[in-house]
């Protein structure tokens, strides 16, 4: 959440509060974290904004590519009988060009969709050739270059919303945002749920002041409760956001390590078996496919999916061909939908034998829940339902900001010598009002955020450097600073902003 309430005194920002009451141990967590969650909200709000929008768009990227890539994502009339994998292949080697080697085969995700084979071609990059055949009639829908199996629209806009088409450097604008956005929503969420417990009742907790005439008091309301509708939702948001981001990223892969979390993924070393050992299928020359590994027998890949189904894998599932001669072929489940389905095994493409069998239930813990959080965040988990609640919280976090600037701006004194266009902000010094023992024990816990979110804590060292700065020159200077108003304004508004504070 954004921008919370000035202090409850007009009292220069360099000199810390001393509202009655101090003491209080949850009475003295209030002034730091009003404080934070004021800068904080004001500093990341337009990150969050470029999030919201970016985000709220990519969450309808699967209707976009019905109405963009219909003709290569979808048959004209789904049928119950399909022609051979192998032919499907053929049919898009054909059409890849001598520059592509075959990557990988997936099957249609639902019934009405087409077959998409991937390949590798060096001048891509990172990106890929797919090749969609109808499975009906093996002819070939279309071309298209793609990430991850991601249309050119849908990478486009993923893009976008991961770095805004920046590259690297882009990439720190969306990893900044989601790892400030939990600290909003905490500390937001303590500040809501301190004031209701000062007043008590539920309606005034879960339900904004419908009819609360004060300006400042319904702005506040809306923002509070909204908020706290949309706390669960925005701190998976967060939380899974940082799992795949940079530098927040890595160190989640260093806790997956030492937590010996790691996906399992099966081994395709066949043991010491050979082509030359195995016994050999004659197949005809226009199902083999020349690769940089070798020549691929196309003709196995209908016995080798037909292995799969037998081993228990079920629905919409990865073929790739074996890397070399000596190794196994895999098959991996990609239904993303929940239940999640993602068993993976590796066949003796010469004696049809599971070689080796990864089960979906014996991953890690962390390994799921991460994979199901992923998977929600993209909008893929739950379907529709997943991409309207995305939406929600997408537009719910623009409403949030926009509530919090506009209480910045309410909360200005109404005075004549006030110059300020936004209210001033909270008082400094609200550390020195927290218990010593809870002091120790937050400077801990932030250390241990800042390694675990590098950007946080570079951020946060960099914001308390500047605000050091700025009050060692406001006492050079002999003023008091202020959100947008002269040291005059800031006195002759004193007795307004003191009024307004209690609001």
């Amino acid at each position: 959440m954004s921008a919370p309430s000035v202090p409850r005194t007009p009292q220069s920002d360099t000199v810390p509060s001393s509202t009655p009451g101090a003491d209080s141990r949850a009475r003295s967590l209030i002034p730091l974290l009003r404080r934070l969650h004021f800068y904080v909200g004001i500093l990341v709000a337009p990150f969050l904004i470029l999030v919201a929008l970016t985000g709220l768009a990519y969450a309808f990227t699967p209707q976009l590519d019905a109405m963009v890539y219909g003709e290569q994502l979808y048959v004209d009339e789904p049928g119950t009988d399909t022609v051979p994998l192998a032919d499907q292949i053929t049919a898009a080697v054909a059409v890849a060009g001598d520059d592509a080697e075959l990557a990988s085969v997936i099957t249609p995700l639902t019934p009405d969709r087409t077959t998409q084979v991937v390949f590798d071609v060096e001048s891509l990059g990172d990106r890929d050739r797919t090749v969609y055949v109808d499975p009906y009639t093996g002819e070939v829908r279309g071309t298209l270059t793609t990430w991850s199996g991601s249309t050119p629209l849908t990478t486009w806009l993923d893009d976008l919303h991961r770095h805004l088409h920046l590259g690297d450097f882009g990439l720190l604008y969306s990893e900044l945002a989601a790892s400030w956005l939990w600290v909003l929503v905490v500390s937001g969420l303590f500040l809501w749920l301190r004031r209701w417990w000062r007043h008590r009742g539920l309606r005034r907790l879960l339900l904004p002041a419908f009819r609360e005439r004060h300006g400042v008091r319904r702005t506040r309301s809306w923002h509070a409760t909204a908020g706290l509708w949309l706390t669960v939702g925005l701190l998976i948001l967060s939380a899974t956001g940082l799992t795949w981001s940079t530098y927040a990223g890595a160190r989640f892969d260093l806790v997956q390590e030492a937590l010996s979390a790691h996906r399992h993924t099966v081994d395709t070393s066949l043991g010491g078996a050979s082509a030359s050992e195995a016994p050999q299928e004659p197949s005809a020359g226009h199902h083999e496919h020349s690769t940089a590994a070798g020549t691929i027998d196309i003709a196995r890949v209908d016995a080798v999916l037909a292995t799969a189904r037998e081993a228990g894998l079920s629905g919409p599932v990865a073929i790739t061909p074996a890397a070399t001669a000596d190794t196994a072929w895999t098959v991996t489940q990609v239904d993303n939908t929940w239940p999640l389905q993602r068993d993976q095994i590796a066949v003796d493409p010469h004696t049809l034998q599971v070689t080796d069998y990864v089960r979906w239930a014996d991953q890690p813990w962390l390994v799921k829940v991460s994979a199901i959080g992923i998977q929600a965040h993209m909008g893929a988990l739950f379907g529709l339902v997943n991409q309207i609640v995305l939406a929600a919280l997408a537009l719910g976090l623009l409403a949030l900001v926009i509530w919090g600037y506009r209480m910045w701006w309410q909360r200005r004194p109404r005075t004549p010598a006030y110059t300020g266009i936004v209210g001033p902000p909270p008082v400094r010094g609200g550390w020195r009002r927290v218990p010593r023992p809870l002091l120790i024990v937050g400077v801990v816990g932030a250390g241990f955020v800042a390694w675990a979110i590098p950007l946080l804590g570079i951020s946060l060292l960099v914001f308390v450097v500047c605000d050091l700065a700025w009050a060692a020159l406001c006492r050079l200077k002999g003023s008091a600073p202020s959100a947008g108003a002269g040291v005059g304004g800031a006195k002759a508004g004193a007795a307004a902003a003191a009024k307004q504070a209690g609001q």
